[in-house]
């Protein structure tokens, strides 16, 4: 996985991201995690599949196959769902060398159809996964389901998610997942995935689907919501709280829509955003100028197109969310100012923020992990932005007690819950457990303090996540100014549209009112 992760940074480096994997304390609450946690331990020790004699097997079909192994990767063996889906459209060869690997047999060559079911499958199972083991788990015996080798309930996934989800004719459905399943595994495993997808067929006929009925108390009702909506109790009950149960349905329903995806032009290296329109039309990519950001595209579709084309791998654009675009134009980067991007890898909002400086002044990127400073600093040559770049390879909690300089500007773009970006992190929901909140907010406050200290004084200190929890967002500003009086809040008004501006000054974008991942930003003056 390491040459995908690479892969990844280089090409979506300016994505939104959470909490960075290398934060010792937050080895309970790690966005890249392991998702292990939730499978039972009579699973975990069944990943690996029976070696078949190697061979290609035409009658299987290539997506539900590279399907399977692709979620099992992502269930049990640690694969981001977003490299996946991003990054695995343009490598055939290499998706069907992890089923020859993984199940003995390769099918017939993947084509383009069959990357782009591929990607709607994996997503759209994982963002339902509670959803359809509700439903699996309603149509067999519990002992079963808990019992349930990866393979065969990843198959069965598939199967109920194109006939509840996909509308795929039903009985198709049905005969190409028994086939995979009697191939990859055994005949009887073949005849229990026929018997179970044949009878949610005619459940689903009859619109007699058992699901759970929204009644009961608070907690009754959660559970319930957490069913028919596919997501954690302890995410709908937050979001209850703090937004009612219809505000919390449609941010629920937002995270199980397809995403959208923004590029944003590289002017880094001379390329204007009519430049980047040029390139889309010549590739027939359909795309909306944004209404927020002069240098930025959206796009529904065709992300793989512009892959495959090179436009990524040459540095003419980035993959970047309008949301962390806007947290860059809270920052007002000026030609001439020294710039601290805390916590910076990736490296997104550092590579769009050198780009506004003209090629005067400075931004040091500062990261704990090396390996991904590395790609920062690469990616920054890549854009032509590498001469206003440096990186240094610190922890920011003890950085400043060594560091001496006071920089113009700080951003640090917290590690966060991600809470806001869930339409595109399919898998994140199920990585985040409510106790990872205090682990985070603690996190959070220390950094907080740590990269006050690099401002000088009349200086500026913009605290960023991309989450839409408030204790994230607005209650770590408030306790930060309790405990540091000599900052005051500016408000973003002259930064950001009105439209993303709160009752206190801060940039807060929301997905079901902006169309946007969900993002914060404080801008802190130094007295």
């Amino acid at each position: 996985m390491a040459e995908v992760f690479s892969l990844h940074l280089l090409l979506s480096s300016t994505n939104q991201r959470a909490s960075p994997p290398s934060y010792k304390s937050l080895n309970s609450a790690k966005t890249y995690s392991k998702s292990t946690a939730s499978v039972p331990a009579s699973r975990k020790g069944r990943f690996s599949v029976l070696k078949k004699t190697q061979k290609l097997n035409l009658e299987v079909s290539p997506h539900r196959a590279v399907s399977a192994v692709r979620l099992m990767r992502i269930e049990l063996g640690g694969a981001f769902a977003d490299l996946l889906n991003e990054k695995g459209k343009g490598s055939g060869d290499n998706e069907m060398g992890y089923v020859e690997r993984t199940l003995g047999f390769r099918t017939r060559d993947l084509e383009d159809r069959d990357l782009r079911l591929i990607t709607d499958i994996v997503g759209g199972t994982i963002r339902w996964r509670r959803y359809l083991d509700h439903l699996i788990s309603s149509l067999c015996h519990d002992k079963s389901f808990s019992s349930m080798e990866p393979l065969l309930l990843q198959i069965l996934r598939i199967g109920f998610y194109e006939i509840v989800k996909l509308d795929m004719p039903p009985y198709a459905v049905v005969d190409e997942n028994v086939r995979l399943a009697k191939v990859a595994l055994r005949p009887g495993a073949g005849n229990m995935v026929n018997a179970i997808l044949r009878k949610l067929v005619l459940l689903k006929e009859q619109n007699s689907l058992p699901l759970p009925k929204l009644e009961g108390d608070d907690r009754t009702q959660a559970r319930a919501l957490a069913t028919l909506y596919s997501h954690p109790v302890w995410m709908v009950r937050r979001w209850t709280k703090y937004l009612g149960k219809d505000e919390a349905i449609k941010l629920m329903e937002w995270n199980n829509t397809d995403p959208s995806f923004s590029l944003r032009a590289n002017a880094g290296k001379g390329i204007s955003r009519a430049d980047l329109e040029e390139k889309l039309n010549s590739l027939k990519v359909p795309y909306e100028l944004s209404l927020h950001l002069d240098d930025f595209v959206r796009m529904k579709t065709g992300l793989q197109i512009v892959i495959q084309a090179g436009l990524l791998k040459d540095g003419l654009c980035a993959v970047q969310d309008e949301s962390a675009g806007l947290i860059v134009s809270v920052v007002d980067p000026q030609p001439g100012e020294k710039i601290m991007d805390c916590c910076a890898a990736p490296g997104g909002k550092t590579l769009y923020m050198a780009s506004r400086l003209c090629g005067q002044g400075m931004i040091a990127a500062i990261d704990v992990n090396k390996g991904r400073l590395r790609i920062v600093k690469e990616t920054a040559k890549l854009h032509q932005v590498d001469s206003v770049v440096t990186t240094i390879c610190a922890d920011l909690r003890v950085f400043p007690e060594t560091n001496t300089e006071t920089y113009d500007k700080v951003l640090l773009d917290a590690p966060c819950s991600g809470l806001g970006v869930l339409s595109k992190r399919a898998d994140l929901r199920w990585n985040r457990k409510a106790e990872d909140m205090e682990e985070l907010k603690k996190l959070q406050d220390e950094l907080f303090d740590a990269a006050s200290l690099l401002v000088k004084p009349g200086g500026v200190l913009i605290y960023s996540t991309c989450s839409i929890d408030p204790e994230e967002n607005e209650d770590r500003v408030a306790a930060f100014l309790l405990r540091h009086p000599e900052f005051n809040i500016e408000s973003v008004e002259k930064y950001v549209p009105s439209d993303f501006v709160t009752s206190q000054g801060f940039y807060s974008s929301f997905p079901v009112k902006h169309s946007l991942d969900g993002s914060f930003a404080a801008r802190l003056v130094r007295s």
